[in-house]
C-alpha cells in the first residue's frame, strides 16, 4: 500500500494488515530505543505551574544561593504554559485557576520578571478579577503565610498536637491519605512554630490582593464542603486560632517530637519523604525551622531528595510532583508482551528482572495501621517509597509477570511465583471491608474528614475505587481466582457492578476519566469471566460507542470532575484515551466493531514518523478538580499496546482477551 493509498484507507477508518503492521514495528522500536541499559522505562510526570513555583519559591524561603540559569529556564516554562486567559490552568487549555496563578505569579516575580511586563500585567489582573489571592486554596495561603504575604489566621488550623490524638479519636492520622499524612505531619511543625521565610530579595505580591490581607474577614472553603460538616468543623478552628497560644508547651514539645520521629523514619533517601514534591519540601522547611544546621543529614537528605525531581532541558526546566518508574516500566512491559516478537519479549523480561528486586518484602508501611498483620509484598509507584507501596502498580506489576512466565517469555532462570505470591497476599491483604480497594490503605473512608477546613481541596482520603479495584480483581482472575470459589474475587466483582454509573460507565480517579475507569473494570470482569453479553458489560459498551468522536479517537478532559457533571461531554481526541477506549471494547469482545477499527485507524493516522504520538492533553489525575498529571509515556505504549492486541485478536482463534489488562 502506497502512502496516498494509505491515508485513504485511513481517512475511511480501515488498515490493512501491512499497514497496522508498519505501525505496530514503529511504535515498538521506537519504545525499545527508550529502555534504560538496566532495564527499566521512565518518562516525564508534568503537572501545572504550582511544583516549579514552588520550587522557586523554596530556595528563597531557604535563603539558598539561586541557581540563575535554572531560575531562567524556569520562567522560561511557567511563561509557556500561561493561559490565553492570563493566569495559570491546571491542564493544558484548562480554565483559570487561582491557586496555580498567584504561585506562578509569585515565583516569576521572585525570578525578577518586571511586574509591570505585560504578560505580568495580564496575570495580576487574572488574578484580581477572579478575587485576588485570598481566593486561593489552603496549601497556597499556608505558603503565602510563611513568606508574611497574609496572616495566620487565613490559614485553617491543624495543630501539631494532632500527633498526640488517639485512634478512637475522630481524626487521626491512619484515618487520612497517605499522601496527606506525608504532606501534614511535617507541615504541623510549621503551622505550629510559624517561622518566616528569609526571602532575601525582600520579594512580596501584595498587588494580589483586592483587599489588604489583613482586613480579610471570610476565607473561601472547599467547593464540596457541604452543611453541617463545613459549619461543624469552621466552629471547632476558630477556637483553636483563639486556644492555641495556650496550648501548654511541654504537650506541643512532645508533639514536634513525635512528627519529627514520624517524618525521619520515613525520609527515604534521596527518594524523599513519600516520594513526592510537597511532602519533601515540608521535611527540609522543617528541620530547618527546627534549626537543624545546613550540614544536619537529615536535612540534607530532605533538601538532596527534591534535586532528582527537575527536568532540565536546553531552553526550560520544570520540577515534577514526583517520578514514576515503577509505573511506567510495568505499563511498558505489558505493552512488549503484547507487540511480541523476540526483541520485544526479550525487552520485557529485562524490565522484571529490574522490577523484582525493588518488591517491598521487610518494611512494614504505613498501611499496617488499617491491617496489621499482613505481610508486606507491594511495589511502590517510585524508584523507592516503602513504606508507601501501593495496590495498583503491584497488581499491574504482578500480572505482567505472570503474563511472561505463562508464555515463556520470561528471562532465562526467572522465577517469579514467590514474588507473584507475596504481591498477592499483601493485595487480598489490604482488600477494603465493602470489598472494594483503595491505592494505599484499607478503609480510608472517613468521608466526613473532607469537611475540614485544611481539606478545601477534598483528597484527604484514599477510599476504594474503580479503576484501583478493577486492577486487583483482573490480578486475581489472571492468577486463577474464580468467581464463587474466591471470597476476595466476588467481593471485587460485587463493588464494581454496585458501583457502575447510569450511563454505563465508572469513575476514573487516577486517570481521566470516566473511559479510564470503563476501561479498567471491563478488564477486570472479562478477565473474570463476567459474560460480554450481561448488563453491565453492555451498558458500558454502549456508553463506549456512543462518546466515540468523528475522528475515530476518543477524548476526555479535567472538566469531566466538575461536582456538576451531568454526563460526558465532547473533547478531542487523545491517543492514550483512545487506547484505553479500544482495550475497553476488546476486553468486552468487540474486535470486530467498526468502531474499533475506526479507533485504531485513529491512532495510525496520527503516529508520527518516529513511531510514537504526540499527546500535549493531560490524560491522568492526581486529585480531581485540583491536581491533574500529564504522563509522558502514556502516549508511548498505550496506543502500541491497544494496535497489539488487535492485531493479535483478528488473527487468534478466539475474539476473547485471556490477560487481566
Amino acid at each position: 500500500m502506497n502512502d496516498l493509498s494509505r491515508t485513504a484507507a485511513l481517512a475511511a477508518g480501515s488498515l490493512d494488515h501491512g499497514a497496522l503492521e508498519k505501525a505496530i514495528t514503529g511504535a515498538t522500536t521506537a519504545l525499545l530505543a527508550q529502555q534504560k541499559p538496566d532495564g527499566h522505562w521512565v518518562y516525564e510526570l508534568e503537572a501545572d505551574a504550582t511544583i516549579p513555583a514552588e520550587y522557586v519559591l523554596f530556595v528563597h524561603y531557604l535563603a539558598e544561593e539561586p541557581n540563575l540559569e535554572l531560575e531562567r529556564k524556569i520562567g522560561v516554562y511557567l511563561r509557556r504554559i500561561q493561559g490565553r486567559h492570563g493566569g495559570w490552568p491546571l491542564f493544558h487549555d484548562g480554565a483559570f485557576n487561582i491557586s496555580a496563578s498567584v504561585k506562578a505569579y509569585y515565583a516569576l516575580k521572585m525570578i525578577g520578571d518586571d511586574p509591570e511586563a505585560p504578560h505580568m500585567r495580564k496575570a495580576r489582573l487574572a488574578i484580581l478579577g477572579n478575587g485576588g489571592a485570598a481566593e486561593s486554596n489552603v496549601f497556597t495561603r499556608n505558603l503565602l503565610a510563611l513568606f508574611g504575604q497574609l496572616p495566620w489566621r487565613g490559614v485553617p488550623v491543624m495543630p501539631v498536637e494532632i500527633m498526640h490524638l488517639p485512634r478512637w479519636f475522630p481524626f487521626h492520622i491512619a484515618k487520612i491519605s497517605y499522601w496527606a499524612r506525608t504532606v501534614l505531619v511535617p507541615l504541623t511543625v510549621l503551622n505550629s512554630l510559624r517561622p518566616k521565610a528569609r526571602n532575601p530579595r525582600g520579594v512580596g505580591i501584595q498587588e494580589l490582593f483586592k483587599t489588604p490581607p489583613n482586613e480579610v474577614r471570610h476565607w473561601p472553603k472547599g467547593p464540596h464542603q457541604t452543611f453541617p460538616w463545613t459549619q461543624l468543623f469552621a466552629g471547632i478552628d476558630k477556637v483553636l486560632h483563639w486556644t492555641q497560644p495556650y496550648f501548654p508547651q511541654k504537650a506541643r514539645k512532645s508533639a514536634i517530637a513525635k512528627a519529627v520521629a514520624y517524618t525521619t523514619e520515613r525520609l527515604n533517601g534521596e527518594d524523599g519523604l513519600g516520594a513526592i514534591f510537597p511532602a519533601m519540601a515540608n521535611a527540609a522547611m522543617m528541620y530547618d525551622a527546627l534549626g537543624y544546621p545546613r550540614d544536619n543529614v537529615d536535612f540534607l537528605t530532605a533538601r538532596g531528595s527534591l534535586e532528582k525531581l527537575l527536568v532540565v532541558k536546553d531552553d526550560e526546566a520544570y520540577c515534577q510532583p514526583c517520578v514514576s518508574p515503577v509505573w511506567d516500566t510495568a505499563l511498558a512491559a505489558h505493552a512488549m508482551l503484547e507487540a511480541g516478537g523476540p526483541e520485544a519479549e526479550a525487552a520485557a523480561a529485562k524490565a522484571l528482572e529490574w522490577l523484582k528486586p525493588l518488591q517491598v518484602l521487610d518494611t512494614v508501611g504505613d498501611w499496617e495501621m488499617s491491617r496489621p498483620g499482613v505481610r508486606p509484598g507491594g511495589w511502590a509507584f517510585q524508584y523507592a517509597n516503602p513504606h508507601f507501596p501501593d495496590l495498583d502498580d503491584t497488581a499491574v506489576v504482578v500480572m505482567a509477570m505472570d503474563r511472561a512466565q505463562s508464555k515463556g517469555a520470561a528471562a532465562p532462570g526467572a522465577d517469579y511465583v514467590q514474588s507473584i505470591m507475596r504481591g498477592k497476599e499483601w493485595v487480598v491483604g489490604l482488600q477494603s471491608k465493602d470489598g472494594g480497594w483503595g491505592a494505599f490503605d484499607a478503609d480510608n473512608s472517613y468521608h466526613y474528614l473532607n469537611n475540614i477546613p485544611f481539606s478545601d481541596h477534598g483528597a484527604l482520603l484514599d477510599p476504594p475505587t474503580a479503576d484501583v479495584t478493577a486492577r486487583c480483581v483482573s490480578m486475581l482472575a489472571q492468577l486463577g481466582a474464580k468467581a464463587g470459589s474466591s471470597p476476595e474475587l466476588d467481593r471485587g466483582i460485587a463493588w464494581l457492578k454496585r458501583d457502575q454509573l447510569a450511563d454505563g460507565s465508572w469513575y476514573g480517579r487516577w486517570g481521566m476519566n470516566y473511559i479510564y475507569g470503563t476501561w479498567s473494570v471491563l478488564s477486570a470482569l472479562n478477565a473474570a469471566h463476567v459474560s460480554p453479553s450481561s448488563e453491565v458489560v453492555r451498558k458500558a459498551v454502549d456508553w463506549l460507542l456512543a462518546i466515540q468522536n468523528e475522528d475515530g479517537g476518543w477524548g476526555e478532559d479535567g472538566e469531566s470532575y466538575k461536582l456538576a457533571y451531568k454526563g460526558y461531554e465532547p473533547a478531542p481526541s487523545t491517543s492514550s484515551q483512545t487506547a484505553w477506549a479500544l482495550l475497553a471494547l476488546m476486553a468486552a469482545e468487540q474486535v470486530d466493531h467498526p468502531a474499533v477499527a475506526r479507533g485504531v485507524a485513529y491512532l495510525a493516522r496520527t503516529q508520527g514518523r518516529d513511531g510514537q504520538w504526540d499527546e500535549d492533553l493531560f490524560t491522568a489525575t492526581g486529585f480531581p478538580r485540583v491536581f491533574y498529571l500529564r504522563y509522558h509515556g502514556y502516549r508511548k505504549f498505550f496506543p502500541l499496546w491497544a494496535m497489539a492486541r488487535y492485531r493479535n485478536l483478528m488473527a487468534a482463534n478466539t475474539k476473547s482477551v485471556m490477560v487481566g489488562m
